[in-house]
């Protein structure tokens, strides 16, 4: 997958902005350790100088993508189908969400396999406890006593977890669209209470 067209600035630079994408498009492709400034550079197609205009060291950068992926997770996704009253359809809201956010997938995928990373490990776990403290609270409002919300929390967050390491790592066959969404259909059908 090549990075997206750049627009440089009215001075010819790409922005941080611009290094924190396509470090996170080849997170998504080739894990943490695939986010190398020059490789980067040579696909923007400019010099390592661009990238030290914006960021000291590769982890300055790497660190700046994974906030602004945590960011665009927490604004698209998360405050999105916190404000969905009724604590059934914000579950069913919820995987739909994020069963159609591929490069968040593979990005959470690729930080899953990398969450030893100093800087991977507290992203990962704040992620985790957000996404699990959203599915507790809307199956303890949907009726369940507080232990098996818990339970039930876990369950979904594993089998989402779950289900992006097959694919990535063990190399399932992929699914077409047809077959994708009858997945995740049974997934809701299975998990949200009626």
């Amino acid at each position: 997958m090549s990075a997206p067209e750049q627009k440089p600035d009215s001075r010819g630079r790409l922005s941080a902005t611009d290094w924190e994408q396509a470090a996170l498009d080849v997170l998504a492709q080739g894990g943490v350790a695939a986010v190398a400034v020059e490789s980067l550079a040579r696909t923007l197609g400019v010099t390592k100088g661009s990238f030290y205009w914006h960021f000291p060291t590769r982890e300055a950068l790497l660190k700046a993508a994974i906030d602004r992926w945590e960011q665009r997770d927490e604004d698209q996704v998360i405050a999105h189908v916190e404000r969905i009253a009724d604590p059934r359809e914000r579950l069913r809201e919820l995987f739909q969400r994020v069963s159609r956010e591929v490069q968040s997938h593979l990005v959470y995928a690729a930080l899953l396999q990398a969450s030893d990373h100093p800087l991977v490990q507290p992203v990962i776990e704040r992620i985790s406890r957000r996404r699990l403290a959203l599915l507790t609270a809307a199956y303890a409002e949907a009726g369940f006593e507080p232990r098996a919300a818990q339970h039930r929390a876990r369950l979904a967050y594993t089998a989402y977890s779950g289900f992006l390491q097959l694919n990535q790592r063990h190399g399932m066959p992929r699914m077409d669209q047809e077959e994708y969404q009858a997945y995740i259909d049974h997934v809701i059908e299975t998990l949200v209470p009626a």
